[in-house]
């Protein structure tokens, strides 16, 4: 059997099951059991049996929906390769965009200090630390198994990872941070039925759900990142495509805020939400 052949077999399975991304999927899971590249396949002669016996396995678990990064162990973000597996948030395309507005912002200062709250698998502060190294980088994430992913794709660099709550986290940071970042849970629970089969059965529902509107994580991240950024620190916040208008009213009803400001996603939808911390102005007589 060609590389080709158990491509296409693979990709029927996966279609018929449901799997959003078929021939893709059939073409990485392929990639792993051979220890080579997608962009490698066309060049290997054909499939020996064990390996087309191990594809077939792990077609079967990915067909019930066992996320793709789960069963080769690895996600791709931006420039960097996470380690991932269950008990962890697996890191999606369209938070790259959030982490490129991270970098840009560091990239803009001479010495900055960046938090990256709710920071699940440490996505997005390896990614920045990997384009903006001059950067000073501070990370928190709750979740026990979240944490120990985070430490594994964050060791070898100098980012400061903690684990605790990012509603107190970071104290000793009160008004001295430039940039405050997070891709926090934002799933209302009233939409459980709606979330795809990949999430809902396998990412922690910690990383997914935040209360009936699915704003209460961002309400709170609205006021921690005000106390931890200097005036005129900025801060960026993912959101779920239904809340382009509530999750910057929320920032905005924060009092703390000016410039805020929502941004769309390669498919056009609303998927962040960015403002800066306004600089206090002399009142009349001061």
């Amino acid at each position: 059997m060609t590389p080709r052949d158990a491509v296409r077999g693979a990709a029927e399975r996966l279609r018929a099951a449901g799997v959003a991304s078929p021939e893709h999927d059939a073409a990485e899971l392929l990639a792993h059991v051979l220890g080579t590249t997608r962009a490698q396949l066309p060049a290997l002669g054909g499939v020996l049996p064990e390996a087309a016996a191990e594809l077939e396995r792990l077609v079967e678990r990915r067909a019930a929906r066992v996320p793709l990064q789960h069963l080769t162990g690895l996600a791709h973000f931006r420039h960097v390769t996470l380690a991932v597996g269950p008990g962890v948030f697996v890191p999606r395309p369209e938070t790259e965009l959030l982490a490129g507005w991270a970098i840009e912002s560091a990239l803009a200062l001479e010495a900055p200090v960046v938090v990256d709250l709710c920071t699940g698998s440490g996505a997005i502060a390896r990614a920045i630390k990997d384009e903006a190294p001059h950067a000073e980088v501070h990370a928190v994430e709750l979740d026990e198994p979240a944490h120990a992913w985070a430490e594994r794709n964050l060791a070898g660099t100098d980012v400061d990872l903690r684990q605790g709550d990012f509603r107190t986290a970071f104290d000793d940071l009160l008004g001295t941070v430039d940039v405050v970042v997070s891709n926090p849970p934002y799933v209302p629970l009233e939409a459980w039925e709606s979330v795809a089969l990949e999430a809902r059965d396998h990412d922690p529902h910690l990383a997914l759900f935040s209360g009936a509107d699915g704003l209460d994580a961002i309400r709170a991240i609205a006021v921690r990142a005000a106390d931890l950024l200097r005036p005129g620190g900025v801060v960026g916040v993912e959101h779920a495509d239904v809340q382009g208008e509530s999750a910057p009213a929320v920032l905005a009803a924060e009092g703390r805020w000016e410039e805020v400001r929502d941004h769309r996603d390669l498919a056009d939808r609303p998927r962040f939400v960015t403002a800066r911390r306004a600089v206090r102005r002399p009142g009349p007589g001061e």
